[in-house]
């Protein structure tokens, strides 16, 4: 939420991949709040989720779809900042609000489709699976599996790396081809020389805050998709109680890891998004300060 509202200051929401990133912590935290509530409240009272089907079937939708929505958005932020960085002016110019947000939404819409299916493969009570909300037969936990592990993973990761190379290329042949310049200028021309470079340097921090996002990204959520391509492989394989065990214990700590992938973005951006993050950060503390204030 803090996230959410720094990204929405009036100073950084001009900016294109701001824009992708308030739709990422938006979707993080439908992701946390429909996937850890009910692990909150079943150490209080009953888990609903494992008890009510329609439940169990709205959980899953929202938490595979608002998860999967979330890891696509930080992968378009990334091919945003490939387009930015371009020394191509047609590729730069197609780095706007209006493509952010057709990107935002065509994400969210494929998202949807992709994950229908769990309002028929989801089922409460069931026996001898990792939760008792959980794919109700093999073909549906096949489904589940590979969209998670390749579609909602693999994939997006594979073209975060494929873009963040190209805009990593892109930076160095911008930075050789600038010389040292001695130029002349009016008051009116510095006034724009300066607002280009506060701009460079919102560009550059939001590309390290994009870029420590990924990495952590690939950190906390590629164990679960090991995990979910194992149990599809072996899935005929004969296993012992002791083994069955040792992997739900496994697929549990993979699962909670994921949660860290969408819950990390604020501290993230406060520890490596420079001052552009910090300062609207400051600035969002003293206007709540002065309303308080003024009441």
């Amino acid at each position: 939420m803090l996230n959410i509202l720094i990204l929405s200051r009036k100073s950084l929401r001009y900016n294109p991949c701001i824009i992708i990133f308030i739709a990422s912590s938006t979707t993080g935290i439908i992701a946390i709040l429909s996937g850890l509530t009910s692990r909150v409240l079943s150490g209080v009272t009953v888990d609903l989720s494992a008890t009510v089907n329609w439940i169990c079937k709205f959980r899953g939708f929202l938490l595979f779809t608002s998860r999967a929505a979330t890891f696509w958005l930080i992968m378009l932020a990334t091919i945003d900042r490939w387009l930015l960085s371009s020394t191509n002016a047609n590729r730069r110019h197609k780095s706007s609000k209006k493509n952010s947000f057709r990107g935002i939404l065509a994400i969210t819409f494929i998202s949807i489709l992709l994950h229908a299916q769990l309002f028929y493969c989801y089922e409460a009570n069931l026996t001898n699976t990792p939760l008792k909300c959980f794919s109700r037969n093999v073909p549906c936990r096949l489904v589940n599996d590979l969209t998670f592990a390749i579609i909602a993973i693999l994939c997006p990761l594979a073209l975060i790396l494929v873009f963040g190379w190209l805009t990593i290329l892109n930076t160095h042949k911008i930075l050789s081809r600038v010389g040292p310049l001695t130029i002349t200028v009016n008051a009116r021309k510095s006034q724009v020389i300066r607002n280009k470079k506060r701009s460079r340097k919102t560009d550059q921090d939001l590309l390290t805050m994009l870029f420590v996002q990924v990495i952590f990204l690939a950190i906390f959520t590629l164990p679960l998709a090991v995990q979910k391509l194992y149990a599809t492989l072996t899935k005929n394989v004969p296993k012992s109680f002791l083994q069955i065990t040792i992997e739900d214990f496994i697929y549990q700590i993979a699962l909670i890891c994921t949660y860290f992938a969408t819950a990390m973005p604020f501290y993230v951006n406060t520890l490596s998004g420079g001052s552009v993050f910090r300062k609207a950060m400051v600035n969002l503390k003293e206007s709540v300060i002065q309303q308080l204030l003024c009441r």
